[in-house]
């Protein structure tokens, strides 16, 4: 070691002493660990600037978990009221498969449709609240997924892939943008109170990604909304003092340790995670406390009255925190399983407003607040599942089975053209006519809205310059302002 280095790294030691002794409590934690990081970022970081001017700053993601059926909520196909019962026949002798189950006869949507905004867009009786926004939207009508199985499809419009260990798209963002406060995550995952979604954990995985990139989940209901950010209460033995030395000793070490394997940035992610996690006991709670909303907020999500309690309270939090700088924030609605969610094999007119009450008042009501507040001018909200479902019916039941012929999302906010649609079905609503989007030109046009280049954002893995779109994808030009 020089003695140029060695004076350096002596100073830093003087300087984390001098803080250690001023700090108190967690306040001097975090101060350590935001002085301590001039170093780390001197020599690397893994932050970018956007590639080019982004219309968004931020993104908020509704996950419908499960499977939402397009033709019973956006999809109006007049085709399925006219063949109501009758065996489903494409014609040219194409061979028709469902997912799970057998073919039953062609179903109508049990709710009623109406035109609504000054784009005339059609909307079941379903989601009311969400109706009427939709001049505020832009619909991709002929989404399509290759898999139609749960697990898989959900992979696929989280990572790109349809197996696990891939970054998801949280992450990806994460990875190129970071936060845009370092006192808080850049990737919040909300999954619904019920539980985890079909692939658990892995949904919000960093994959190959620096692990400082995993999504930072909070579980709301749960008596320890997110966990490890406070020791627990059987641990009388940690106290304050206690660890700000033990943090500082391990400071001090893993800095030597870095210092002395610069081409090894797993060390540097895990450094991070400690510093953000320091600094997170500071600000989650501005993160996760609603308390300070007021009631006619709180009214306006529906979080003091069933069923929109759950899903409006993760709404507003999404929101609290875009504001406090989360740069990608993802809503779950739905857990895994086969009840209680999207995945409506068994009866549709009961089943689907079941998970559609919860999530329609509050989704509208996110929307809305954004615009009031002028976010929705930086702000991209979309909304979307893994694949959506049958026009015909499950069996002699009254549900519909996968399909991954066609699905519905949309976006709104920054960088979108508004009361537009993309894209059409075909006259069942169950495969896509014209101008399909696939989950790549679906990330590709993610990241160009927030200023990134789905072709330039790579990292190098096992070999393969790996990136979100894989070797495909378009921005859909058709919905960016």
């Amino acid at each position: 070691m020089d003695m140029n280095h060695s004076n350096s790294h002596n100073q830093a030691l003087h300087r984390r002493g001098f803080l250690g002794q001023i700090g108190a409590g967690l306040g001097g934690i975090a101060l350590t660990s935001l002085l301590s990081r001039e170093r780390v970022l001197s020599q690397t970081t893994n932050a970018r600037l956007p590639q080019f001017a982004p219309k968004a700053k931020r993104v908020i993601q509704l996950f419908m978990n499960g499977g939402a059926s397009q033709c019973d909520l956006f999809d109006y196909k007049p085709t399925l009221e006219k063949l109501n019962g009758k065996p489903f026949d494409p014609g040219e002798g194409v061979h028709v498969e469902a997912s799970v189950s057998e073919i039953g006869n062609l179903m109508k949507s049990p709710f009623t449709w109406a035109q609504h905004g000054q784009s005339g867009r059609w909307v079941s009786s379903a989601i009311p609240n969400l109706a009427r926004h939709v001049d505020d939207m832009a619909f991709l009508m002929a989404m399509t997924s290759p898999s139609n199985v749960h697990g898989p499809a959900a992979y696929l419009q989280t990572s790109g892939f349809a197996v696990p260990g891939f970054p998801c798209m949280g992450a990806w963002i994460s990875y190129a943008l970071g936060s845009l406060n370092e006192n808080v995550p850049s990737f919040v995952g909300l999954p619904d109170g019920k539980g985890f979604p079909y692939n658990g954990r892995s949904t919000f995985t960093h994959g190959f990604l620096p692990a400082n990139h995993q999504g930072f989940i909070v579980r709301t209901g749960q008596k320890e909304p997110a966990t490890h950010l406070t020791p627990p209460a059987s641990a009388k033995f940690v106290t304050t003092k206690s660890r700000r030395e033990g943090l500082a000793l391990l400071n001090d070490l893993n800095r030597h340790h870095a210092n002395e394997r610069v081409a090894d940035d797993r060390l540097q992610a895990r450094i991070k995670s400690y510093e953000l996690a320091a600094r997170l006991q500071l600000s989650a709670p501005g993160l996760i406390e609603i308390d300070q909303e007021s009631q006619v907020t709180r009214e306006l999500y529906g979080i003091d009255k069933q069923p929109t309690a759950d899903f409006g309270r993760r709404c507003l939090m999404a929101r609290r925190m875009i504001e406090r700088g989360v740069r990608f924030v993802q809503v779950w609605s739905g857990h895994g399983g086969g009840s209680q969610n999207w995945d409506n094999h068994g009866d549709i007119p009961s089943e689907l407003p079941y998970i559609a009450n919860q999530m329609d008042q509050p989704a509208a009501a996110l929307l809305q607040d954004l615009k009031v507040r002028g976010l929705l001018d930086d702000t991209l909200l979309i909304w979307t599942t893994e694949f959506g479902r049958m026009p015909f019916t499950q069996g002699a039941t009254k549900g519909r089975d996968h399909n991954g012929g066609t699905f519905a999302s949309w976006f709104a906010g920054a960088g979108i053209k508004p009361g537009i649609a993309y894209g059409e079905s075909d006259a069942w609503s169950w495969k896509a006519a014209t101008n399909a989007t696939s989950r790549h030109d679906f990330h590709a046009t993610i990241l160009h809205l927030l200023g990134l280049g789905h072709e330039d954002l790579t990292v190098y893995h096992n070999g393969i310059e790996r990136r979100l779109t894989d070797v495909h994808g378009h921005v859909i030009e058709g919905i960016v302002a």
